[in-house]
């Protein structure tokens, strides 16, 4: 299949950071012309009439499994939301209501222009959140969240033993990963230092550097999670998950808000991956991550929405927003400019997971994960003079999103699901989260 783009503004995001007119070939699932005038054979032709085209936006860090959820977890700090609602809610859980829940958070990320994301699950039925990844679309970095230190504050329903936890995770990994033409990868997901043993966190940097795949973790989001792991532990959160061997480019943490300089260090020297969650961070009154601090020390970052429980939207273009509005009254207008926090959002999230080769820009060669964005609501008006990052990151929202394309294929246009039944959807999840909230006691 060959789709034409035509009369596009193309943000490129390539080395130069080249912003041109013309037009954009897609040929299968990658990009085989970009810029100027194609003239070549296509099953399909869009014209654009000047809309920006964007690379996909990136998201490292989402809880497909949390946005049946959406507000059930209001004006909470961050252990008292886990205690007392996203733990029991997760451990209620079945095959259906996890399947819904990940098509449902699906549905709005590629509503929003989003087209990767890197996922928690939850403890159980997590292969029912890999179908809906698969059957819709989305690109993903996955996996089974891990919690084997069964104290008292986690639910029976969500307690595991070590063996059990790390097996699933291994089965899981044999099974999916690469699925979807490559598509889907696995990770290894602890859920944080509070919730696993030594021993499962030791197992699990053994297997993630003999199997090559990714970990993707908490860290440093909360003081009183501090306070825990440092009593726990003795140490803090950073330094211990380099004493255990977790820290380098293959570790994706998110959060990272409180962070001592020998923290900042580590994760400067070893490579080691944060994903900042703006909204969030905000929402649960958690703080403000040093994001332009490790920025300047050569940190990696990029951005993400968190789950819907805490956020209360997966909007892509919220979170960039909010990235560079709350480091402004902390350390003046000019710090995280909008192409700087747009780059996050697109390469900073293709290289969070190792594929920059291949992602977060529109080259020819590069995997065809994209969306359009059209600029003529009165909010983005007059576009004229205009900077398009700034149009970006400031101005468009994620209803401006008029079509997005994963792998070649355009899984949202003119802001109708094409891989997503939305009214069964409604219908189905809305079952579901009466049947979980019953299940858990909570109605």
């Amino acid at each position: 299949m060959r789709i034409l783009f035509k009369n596009a503004t193309i943000v490129t995001m390539n080395a130069e950071r080249e912003v041109i007119k013309g037009d954009l070939l897609v040929d299968g699932s990658q990009i085989a012309a970009v810029g100027g005038v194609i003239d070549q054979a296509a099953d399909q032709i869009i014209d654009l009439k000047g809309d920006l085209l964007i690379p996909g936006l990136i998201q490292t860090h989402i809880h497909l499994c949390q946005t049946l959820f959406r507000g059930q977890g209001d004006d909470l700090e961050l252990l008292d939301w886990l205690k007392l609602r996203i733990w029991p809610l997760e451990g209620g859980h079945d095959p259906e209501s996890i399947y819904d829940s990940a098509l449902l958070g699906i549905g709005e990320l590629f509503l929003g222009g989003t087209t990767t994301i890197v996922d928690m699950e939850t403890v159980h039925h997590t292969e029912h959140a890999f179908e809906a990844i698969l059957s819709s679309g989305l690109r993903a970095l996955s996996g089974k969240v891990m919690m084997d230190d069964c104290n008292e504050d986690i639910p029976p329903s969500l307690r595991e033993t070590t063996e059990a936890s790390l097996q699933e995770s291994v089965d899981l990994l044999e099974k999916y990963h690469g699925k979807g033409n490559g598509r889907l990868e696995i990770a290894l997901t602890p859920r944080f230092v509070i919730s696993c043993t030594d021993t499962l966190l030791k197992e699990v940097s053994r297997l993630a550097r003999e199997k090559n795949v990714f970990v993707h973790t908490h860290a440093s989001e909360n003081r009183s999670e501090i306070q825990v792991v440092e009593s726990t532990r003795g140490m803090r959160n950073i330094v211990y998950l380099d004493q255990v061997g977790l820290t380098g480019p293959n570790l994706i943490i998110a959060h990272c808000i409180w962070l001592d300089e020998v923290e900042k260090e580590i994760l400067v020297k070893s490579r080691t991956r944060v994903s900042h969650c703006p909204s969030s961070n905000l929402k649960l009154a958690s703080g403000i991550a040093p994001i332009p601090e490790l920025l300047k020390l050569g940190a990696e970052v990029s951005l993400s929405a968190d789950g819907a429980p805490c956020n209360n939207n997966l909007d892509g273009f919220r979170e960039m927003r909010h990235a560079a509005l709350i480091q402004k009254p902390l350390h003046g207008p000019t710090v995280m400019p909008a192409r700087e926090v747009f780059e996050l959002a697109t390469l900073g999230g293709a290289r969070a997971i190792g594929h920059e080769h291949d992602l977060g820009s529109l080259e020819v060669g590069k995997n065809a994960d994209l969306a359009v964005v059209t600029l003529q609501g009165l909010h983005t008006w007059p576009i004229d003079h205009v900077d398009v990052y700034s149009q970006l990151v400031y101005q468009a929202t994620s209803s401006d999103v008029r079509l997005t394309m994963v792998d070649g294929q355009i899984v949202m246009k003119d802001r109708q699901l094409l891989t997503i039944d939305v009214s069964k959807l409604k219908l189905s999840s809305t079952r579901s989260l009466n049947r979980v909230m019953k299940r858990v006691g909570l109605l």
